[in-house]
């Protein structure tokens, strides 16, 4: 007989992306079968020029956004989802952060497939939360698209 996950509480770190609404949809729809919670962020990079704590007027625009959506994706999913907006000098620690924070079980996150050199790259997030997370960390890599060469 299989194990169970035995998770109830999962993070998903969101920035926009597109892969955003089907990592957030998994989440839900993992969170559902195990009666648990999704607790979804975007955190706002702050340059080291600015306080931690300035007001960043576009990009809080778009994190609200981006946070709307996901509650309304739970709504739809029927899956409880708590949205927050954090601001911190680097993304990868803020979601570790957080997750210590919050006692997490499973970080989710999403990827878009990039090749900014010509080369499929992970970025910095990525490695970082995989390195030093507390917990398992499941990372949801977009399809790679059609048009591509």
């Amino acid at each position: 007989m299989a194990k169970r996950m035995e998770a109830t509480k999962f993070l998903v770190p969101l920035n926009g992306e597109r892969v955003d609404e089907n990592t957030l949809r998994l989440a839900c729809t993992i969170a559902r079968s195990e009666k648990g919670k999704v607790y979804a962020i975007y955190v706002i990079e702050v340059k080291r020029a600015l306080p931690l704590d300035a007001e960043i007027e576009p990009e809080t625009e778009q994190a609200e956004k981006v946070l709307k959506r996901a509650e309304r994706i739970g709504d739809e999913m029927d899956c409880e989802v708590v949205t927050e907006l954090l601001q911190a000098r680097e993304v990868g620690p803020a979601i570790v952060d957080e997750a210590v924070e919050r006692g997490i079980d499973v970080i989710i996150m999403g990827m878009p497939y990039k090749k900014p050199f010509g080369e499929f790259e992970l970025g910095n997030t990525v490695p970082y939360v995989l390195k030093h997370a507390p917990c398992r960390v499941l990372v949801w890599r977009e399809s790679v698209d059609i048009e591509e060469p």
